[in-house]
């Protein structure tokens, strides 16, 4: 019997995998969207801060489901794409062991130091009851997090995107239901978004365990959990481009807190108007971004199953759709953010002179070259998938530690705040033009070896 991924029209392909890997991103952005809007407007503005100085511990807890998740997915494609069966079901076990055992170690790390790393992520002294609240709620919903998030690639892997999809709906309709609920009937307050976050992602884990208990096609066996190092090795090393991309994330939005707080302070605009503009920002870019990063995904188990089969065709015109896709996509996010700066910002609840002015400056400097920034993700994916993940890597630290934290940190000495908000169009500008240069290289190596 032929495997799809190897003979089913490219574009075909990527629509039957884009649309539930779409829906999945842009429905996994609105758990923190939902609880912005609903804190901003039924809690106050500066509530909203606490997800801010939040997210970098989602981002944390996400590089360990990537590392194990695209790892595990992306070797088991190429196996699968060889013939290996057997190597590639113990890989996915291998995978999904590791999401619940470093779920928990988060988990128990950020209860035991709440306070301290709350402070590392940015938290100013208004902030940090709130913080403090939503985070020691949140923390409880990580393992599940990591296991949605992880495994949602090994279940896409397994070629059922649809069920992938309807695990992370799931969870994201009952967020919508429960926050409200919690926050203005109930009262609970911000405390009540955070418990409707944990519950939500409890029932999506629910369903993502159910898949590989009951539903899974892989034939999974009990003893494909069990650790073994040379596949944790081929794991760890094709996830760690998708990982390390996140940890830079981290490393970003830690410093970029910081800065704000600091430099926000000096403005007119004031620490908390920075952080909190700067948190529900990110949040808005993550549904344009969530899209290219859905079609990248999309697209990995065409080009994992075709390189391991040596279709070299097949892989570099997935890349190609994918390019453009991409591309369009970025646009469409570039011309919201440059016209409807002040729309978006007021949805979340901002509602003060000083944020609102503060966000258009954001959107429009900070956010300038968001036309291309899908296709480094877009590409990092690829490169991953084709076992180049060396490539992946240097891509994500070029761009996130190579130069855009070094640029958040020194710009603002001669510029203020201002500087904070031009390092990252220029950091956009130069990452993309070392992708474009790798890309270019591994589409070459491709011809010759077809």
């Amino acid at each position: 019997m032929q495997n799809i991924l190897g003979n089913a029209p490219i574009n075909k392909l990527i629509l039957k995998f884009s649309i539930p890997t779409i829906t999945s991103m842009l429905v996994g952005a609105l758990y923190n969207i939902v609880d912005q809007i609903f804190i901003g407007n039924g809690v106050e503005d500066v509530a909203i801060g606490a997800t801010t100085i939040a997210f970098p511990i989602v981002t944390a807890s996400l590089a360990l489901a990537l590392l194990c998740g695209v790892g595990g997915a992306s070797n088991f494609n190429i196996l699968s794409g060889k013939g290996e069966h057997k190597k590639a079901t113990q890989t996915a076990g291998n995978a999904l062991f590791l999401m619940c055992v470093s779920g928990i170690i988060i988990m128990t790390v950020v209860l035991l130091f709440l306070e301290p790393i709350l402070r590392l992520c940015g938290a100013t002294n208004k902030l940090m009851d709130y913080s403090q609240t939503y985070t020691g709620i949140t923390a409880l919903g990580l393992p599940f997090l990591i296991l949605v998030s992880g495994g949602a690639h090994i279940i896409r892997a397994n070629r059922s995107p649809k069920y992938s999809m309807l695990c992370i709906l799931s969870g994201a309709i009952l967020n919508m239901l429960l926050t409200p609920l919690f926050i203005f009937v109930l009262g609970w307050g911000i405390a009540g978004a955070a418990w409707a976050t944990v519950i939500s992602q409890f029932l999506s884990a629910l369903l993502v365990f159910i898949y590989f208990l009951k539903l899974q096609k892989m034939n999974l066996k009990p003893h494909d959990f069990i650790p073994e190092r040379h596949t944790v090795i081929r794991v760890i090393s094709l996830g760690s481009a998708a990982g390390i991309n996140q940890v830079a994330m981290l490393v970003v939005q830690i410093a970029l807190n910081n800065q704000l707080a600091k430099y926000g302070a000096l403005s007119a605009y004031g620490a908390e108007v920075a952080v909190t503009c700067s948190g529900v920002i990110a949040k808005a870019n993550m549904i344009f971004l969530g899209m290219s990063i859905g079609v990248s995904q999309a697209c990995q188990p065409i080009w994992g199953f075709n390189y391991g089969a040596k279709n070299y065709a097949r892989v570099k015109e997935t890349y190609k759709k994918a390019f453009v896709i991409c591309f369009l996509i970025g646009v469409c996010s570039f011309a919201l953010f440059q016209i409807f700066p002040a729309q978006i910002i007021q949805m979340f609840g901002v509602k003060s002179e000083e944020g609102i002015a503060f966000a258009v400056r954001y959107f429009r400097i900070f956010m300038f070259m968001t036309f291309i920034n899908g296709l480094q993700l877009m590409s990092s994916g690829f490169f991953t998938s084709i076992g180049r993940a060396k490539l992946g890597i240097i891509t994500s630290l070029t761009r996130q530690i190579g130069l855009l934290v070094p640029l958040i940190m020194l710009l603002p000495l001669w510029f203020g705040i201002n500087g904070i908000l031009f390092a990252a169009p220029i950091a956009d500008g130069i990452a993309f033009g070392v992708v474009v240069l790798f890309a270019v290289r591994e589409l070459r190596k491709l011809n010759v070896n077809a």
